[in-house]
């Protein structure tokens, strides 16, 4: 049995059950009329600064009782695309079990997911989105998954081996793509460059996505995570993506002058 203790705890998030509960309370808004979803982009920085943001966008959906988590590398460990296909998440508010029938079936028949720990052990983007959903779905199970390959093919296939596991599955799954938009530019080039991804995953234009980071050299973190997410969700079914919350760290901090930007979508 795999155990995935947390890497960021105390420091992205807190680190104590009961102070946690109440972070999570103040960001979430539960009066929030919720949709049915396929897909979200929801980003993974420190709850002070991109919490609001993922706070309105779980509140905005029906979480099932499974969710596929997609986060890019950080580290640089393990494969291009490595999920752990069985196991527990251990998290402050409780452990959290990794859905393996979906998680295998999944692998099945991929030529590119490989069965891996070690590219999860220190990656926090997945873990910082766990807190949130096991609040509003304390029944939940995840599959994480972490891209660290490049290239529109690579996105294709993980996206296809994803919507062929949930297919088999016959049940209800959310994938979250988790990203941060720009990051350390100043606010005014962070609105303009992150309005242009936005405009692309709006349009579920995957391949435009990753073209448009390449070309306009956007720092954006997660792009592999979000095209394989819309990918899947097309192949579901998506037809529509919509704009949740925008911001960026410096309507947190007051400093304009090197901001990350932080958006939540959701996918349906």
């Amino acid at each position: 049995m795999n155990i995935r203790r947390p890497a960021v705890a105390g420091q992205f998030y807190p680190g104590d059950a009961h102070r946690l509960v109440n972070e999570i309370k103040r960001l979430v808004n539960p009066n929030l009329s919720k949709q049915k979803a396929i897909g979200i982009v929801s980003p993974h920085a420190g709850y002070m600064y991109s919490g609001q943001v993922a706070g309105i966008t779980f509140s905005s959906i029906e979480i099932p009782e499974t969710a596929i988590i997609l986060g890019p590398n950080h580290t640089g460990y393990g494969h291009e695309a490595s999920i752990m296909d069985e196991g527990t998440w251990v998290m402050p508010m409780g452990d959290v079990e990794i859905d393996n029938e979906l998680a295998r079936s999944i692998l099945e028949n991929s030529d590119v997911i490989q069965p891996d720990t070690l590219a999860h052990q220190a990656e926090h983007s997945l873990e910082v989105q766990i807190p949130f959903i096991q609040y509003l779905q304390p029944k939940i199970k995840i599959v994480p998954i972490v891209i660290g390959g490049f290239g529109f093919p690579l996105c294709h296939s993980v996206a296809k081996d994803i919507a062929s596991g949930i297919k088999s599955q016959n049940k209800d799954v959310l994938i979250v793509a988790s990203t941060d938009l720009s990051h350390y530019v100043s606010q005014s080039t962070a609105n303009q460059k992150d309005m242009k991804v936005i405009e692309k995953i709006e349009a579920l234009d995957a391949k435009g996505l990753l073209d448009m980071v390449a070309n306009e050299r956007i720092s954006m973190c997660g792009f592999m995570p979000v095209a394989t997410m819309i990918l899947a969700a097309k192949e579901l079914g998506a037809k529509q993506a919509r704009l949740i919350k925008y911001m960026t760290s410096g309507d947190v901090t007051g400093d304009y002058g090197h901001v990350v930007g932080y958006a939540g979508l959701i996918v349906n």
